[in-house]
């Protein structure tokens, strides 16, 4: 029997306007030293309606509620304790660049026990920590979960993911990261896809705003900015200004195929050269029709099963060699493709079989 997956092809054509729009530089690079940190911590989530953590299967929930009530003065040593309500989580967020003591930012709560939904439940004050082991955060709050379960006694339904929930503006920042922006003498800007020809266009591009060189390419994903000569009153001030400068990115031509979804696109710049395509499919079919042969009336003997098996293998007719031809834009591989006749199923093997061939002028991405 033949599975059909259901693919969607997405062709992204733009008109030349479009494909040529200039991109701010703030929305092609990173600023070195201007970035986020990772934060960490580990805490507990009550007021659950029954759907908590198995302490029998979870006993870290057991030690971190023992802690925490120790802390607070509850001696439970000894005491036998088997709530429903309660369970362990991973307290995650990230802290942003010149974050504020006493500043708010969001945090995600993901259960790491055999808790069924963190809906309605409330993270008892968790420390967060960063990479070296200090505490640059505290998370506390009601969680919002993404997801719904219902259950009854032979069946049950779950929509989204009730173990994991947020909490909007839920950590309070409590240390500021040590970084003096103002001291640099140079900034470095760090382009998000590395590309020779937009470096050095970033390049011209600052140096043309500022009527003197102030920027230099050092790599297809470096240019550096040097501060003293942008006559700037600060670093602040440069960024600033150079972050709005419009600069045409030049992007790489691609071909992203995700085979989990069946997601096929495919980039403005993408290319195939000449070449003729054959496809077809096979179809094998197996069918198990035993028959039970008795013995007469009255007769001596047994009922046995015979079994009786049609197997059969059909091949498509397929539509022979089918050329493609040379593709100067988009829309015409696009159209060299359809021509073909085959299902979009077939699409992702016909792709990776050209760029095999050599035909397919593009970076062929598989996810």
């Amino acid at each position: 029997m033949r599975f059909f997956l259901s693919l969607i092809l997405v062709a992204l054509t733009f008109s030349t306007s479009v494909s040529g729009s200039p991109v701010r530089i703030k929305d092609l690079v990173e600023f070195d030293g201007v970035r986020g940190n990772d934060l960490v911590g580990y805490g507990l989530v009550v007021g659950l309606n029954g759907t908590g953590d198995g302490l029998r299967n979870s006993p870290f929930t057991e030690e971190i509620m023992a802690n925490i009530l120790e802390r607070l003065g509850v001696n439970v040593t000894g005491e036998q304790f088997r709530p429903k309500n309660v369970a362990a989580v991973f307290v995650t967020a990230s802290l942003p660049p010149f974050a504020r003591g006493g500043g708010q930012i969001d945090v995600t709560v993901s259960a790491i026990g055999d808790a069924s939904s963190l809906l309605g439940g409330t993270l008892v004050m968790t420390p967060l920590n960063a990479a070296d082991g200090q505490i640059y955060a505290v998370a506390q709050g009601t969680i919002i979960a993404g997801g719904a379960t219902a259950e009854g006694d032979g069946a049950t339904v779950t929509q989204g993911v009730p173990t994991a929930g947020v909490i909007p503006s839920g950590a309070r920042v409590e240390r500021e990261i040590e970084f003096d922006l103002a001291s640099l003498s140079e900034v470095r800007l760090a382009l998000r896809d590395a590309d020779f020809t937009t470096a050095g266009r970033i390049e011209r591009a600052i140096n043309n705003d500022f009527g003197r060189p102030v920027a230099i390419m050092l790599d297809s994903g470096t240019v550096r900015l040097n501060i003293a000569q942008t006559e700037m009153i600060s670093v602040a001030h440069a960024l600033g200004r150079i972050e709005n400068i419009a600069v045409e990115p030049e992007r790489k031509a691609r071909v992203v195929v995700d085979q989990r979804s069946g997601t096929i696109v495919m980039g403005e710049d993408v290319r195939i050269s000449r070449v003729a395509v054959s496809q077809g499919n096979l179809t094998l079919r197996i069918q198990e029709a035993p028959i039970a042969v008795q013995p007469n009336p009255f007769a001596e003997g047994e009922t046995v099963v015979v079994p009786r098996t049609r197997a059969e293998i059909e091949e498509e007719p397929g539509i022979g060699l089918a050329e493609v031809p040379t593709g100067t834009s988009l829309s015409e591989v696009i159209t060299g493709l359809n021509a073909l006749g085959v299902s979009p199923r077939d699409m992702i093997d016909i792709l990776k079989s050209i760029k095999a061939a050599g035909a397919l002028h593009a970076e062929f991405i598989v996810r």
